[in-house]
């Protein structure tokens, strides 16, 4: 399937994916569902590929996880990983529903729909993170709620390149709607109408980030949860700038610099709640 990859990797992301701070032991298998999804990313997203032709090679992903077929080498890896680590299938076959979404699935009607997407593409990565890591299921919720701001965040600093090259559009209809916008201003930059929309989605997100603020300090890995505070500071961050800017006409991505320091005072702040959470459990009641 190289024919489908678009050369893009984990660092490239608009988030840290396996950094130095995961433990080296946990980094292969992340590494090796990371392969998959950004291959199952490319599919989706190919400019060219019919739907049919993009179907049938998600399908084949699919059976080359689960060991039905071997037309591709990194999910056969990935699958190969997971009997290895006792793990099952579940969160990239969910996350592959998200890719045949992509394909089938152009336009969004409500809040509630964007996140039932979200269930598929941002949900199972947190998910299987936290599996690999052995941590508690009781964690979910709260890495649900991370996982789903980081995705809208990123649809909304993507929102006029996914419907310029893909005819793609995650703003929910309702929300445009009620601000007055339209789907045609994507092509054009600067309406006070769809920067309000954006706006106002944003702040939905912001409100996901509090729901999962407790969250690094829920984790028992302690690199783990290191990598979780950097990654909440860095959205807190993005979320105030679409907040604030116009994401059809301003630069909203961290630069390589800018995404160190925002990053490094998550971490200051997680290891700073850590440590205040121990001594308050060895003072006692």
């Amino acid at each position: 399937m190289s024919e489908f990859a678009s050369g893009k990797g984990h660092k490239d992301e608009n988030f840290p994916v396996a950094s130095l701070l995961v433990s080296a032991q946990h980094r292969a298998p992340i590494m090796a569902f990371y392969r998959v999804a950004r291959l199952s990313d490319d599919v989706s997203d190919h400019p060219t590929a019919s739907p049919a032709a993009t179907l049938t090679r998600l399908a084949e992903i699919a059976a080359s996880l689960t060991g039905a077929g071997d037309a591709c080498p990194e999910a056969v890896e990935l699958g190969r990983v997971l009997g290895e680590r006792g793990l099952g299938w579940e969160h990239m076959l969910d996350l592959l529903e998200a890719f045949r979404r992509d394909v089938t699935k152009l336009r969004y009607e409500s809040w509630d729909e964007l996140m039932d997407y979200c269930r598929y593409s941002a949900m199972p990565v947190g998910r299987f993170v936290l599996d690999v890591h052995g941590e508690s299921h009781a964690t979910w919720p709260a890495s649900d709620a991370l996982c789903a701001a980081l995705q809208v965040i990123n649809h909304l600093q993507d929102c006029a390149k996914d419907f310029r090259d893909l005819n793609r559009v995650y703003l929910p209809r309702d929300a445009l709607v009620r601000y007055g916008a339209k789907i045609e201003m994507l092509a054009g930059g600067g309406d006070p109408a769809l920067t309000a929309t954006i706006r106002a989605l944003a702040e939905r997100s912001q409100a996901l980030l509090e729901t999962s603020r407790g969250f690094a300090a829920q984790v028992r890995d302690g690199r783990l949860a290191l990598e979780i505070g950097a990654i909440h500071r860095l959205a807190e961050s993005l979320v105030r700038r679409l907040c604030q800017r116009d994401p059809m006409s301003d630069e909203l991505h961290h630069s390589r610099f800018e995404a160190v320091g925002v990053g490094l005072l998550g971490i200051g702040r997680t290891i700073g709640e850590r440590l205040a959470s121990r001594l308050s459990r060895a003072a006692g009641p």
